[in-house]
């Protein structure tokens, strides 16, 4: 079993509140000033690194065995790691991957993350249960030479992410197509090609495993930026909308989203489908609320009861902010809850195809619990045009 490192610390970890983790640096070198977060999933740590929603966030793993299947191009969900960096307890040993092209420590250096081992993940884990999500500066330095007062000082500057829009920072420069499918064994990615239903996905940062399962789904998707507007959502004349997971305060993305979401909504009887971010500008649209939670949802383990059919889904979280419950109008029913705090995780009209979920049934957690979710959104646009035939 690994141990943890008794040599001279290259890397520090410096909370807001005075609180220094000292351990060993990997990846690039320098400094990085987020909120820290923690992530109790045991796979997935390429995906959670390149998922766009961790913007703005240091990711602490529970699970030790960090780095011991390597990194390759495949399991991405963006072109880069968008996590600000990582926290782990042990060292990452060498990877034993039929898959793996490339060491975690030597990917994260040729793109600019920092990270630290050597850490008592669950002192951590703890501190961040009991008082929130931390601003931390994460500093690597060969040296080990660290200004412990200005790295608190910095962790203590940062904004922090309630206000912050970061979707704006994440989505995508323009719009785009995208036909590749879920991997399958043993062809891999494939394309679609006999799509069914035009779909317009707004990306809030979305990830591209979304964009296959939608793929998956018969949807032939056309990618548009955070900010399109109503109008350029409609040009592409779609069967149904969907709006991505993404970073940041949902109510400062909203201040653009929301009324665009609203338009459409007005103004067409167009399926949507929206997930975590997507699901949080659906909930504002229809006149909820949101609130900041004290330290956030992120893991592959988490329960969620559908309140519609009693059926339980073990599902993929990652969001620092909530849909408040209380605020749902009427009209807007809950239909999904979280077993572990009883915060939402769902939301539909009752009247309209309109719908959308807080955890992320593209993840395979279960593995295959929440991906009726695509197939209900593919018939939501089949059904319409069958009406309207």
């Amino acid at each position: 079993m690994p141990k943890l490192s008794t040599d001279t610390p290259t890397a520090c970890l410096a909370l807001a509140d005075g609180t220094i983790f000292y351990g060993q640096g990997f990846g690039a070198t320098g400094t990085s000033v987020a909120e820290l977060c923690f992530n109790t999933a045991m796979t997935g740590y390429q995906e959670i690194m390149t998922d766009p929603s961790y913007a703005g966030q240091i990711v602490t793993f529970t699970f030790p065995h960090i780095g011991n299947v390597g990194v390759n191009p495949d399991d991405d969900e963006t072109g880069d790691p968008v996590a600000e960096g990582m926290v782990v307890k042990w060292m990452p040993t060498q990877s034993s991957n039929w898959r793996a092209v490339q060491e975690l420590s030597d990917w994260l250096n040729a793109r600019g993350r920092i990270a630290i081992g050597g850490i008592d993940t669950r002192r951590l884990t703890r501190a961040i249960r009991q008082l929130g999500a931390p601003h931390v500066a994460l500093e690597h330095n060969a040296d080990g030479n660290f200004d412990i007062a200005a790295l608190v000082e910095k962790a203590r500057a940062f904004p922090g992410l309630e206000g912050l829009d970061l979707a704006k920072d994440v989505t995508c420069a323009q719009s785009y197509r995208w036909d590749e499918m879920r991997w399958a064994w043993p062809e891999g990615y494939t394309r679609q090609t006999d799509a069914k239903h035009k779909v317009v996905a707004i990306d809030y940062g979305a990830k591209r495993n979304i964009l296959r399962c939608l793929a998956s789904a018969g949807c032939d998707v056309t990618v548009l930026p955070a900010t399109a507007t109503a109008e350029e959502v409609l040009a592409h004349n779609p069967d149904g909308v969907f709006l991505s997971n993404g970073p940041g305060d949902p109510a400062a993305t909203g201040k653009y989203a929301v009324p665009m979401i609203q338009t459409i909504l007005n103004e067409t009887d167009l399926p949507m489908f929206g997930i975590c971010l997507g699901h949080q500008m659906l909930a504002l649209a229809l006149g909820a609320k949101t609130v900041k939670m004290n330290h956030g949802h992120h893991g592959a383990n988490h329960p969620v009861k559908d309140t519609e059919t009693g059926k339980v889904e073990i599902t993929s979280m990652n969001h620092g902010f909530a849909v408040d419950s209380q605020t749902l109008p009427t009209g807007v029913l809950e239909t999904h809850v979280s077993l572990f705090d009883g915060s939402n995780c769902g939301i539909r009209m009752a009247d309209r195809p309109v719908f959308s979920v807080q955890q992320h049934p593209e993840a395979s957690p279960g593995p295959q619990d929440s991906f009726y979710l695509f197939e209900r959104f593919a018939d939501s646009m089949a059904a319409r045009k069958t009406v309207s035939a």
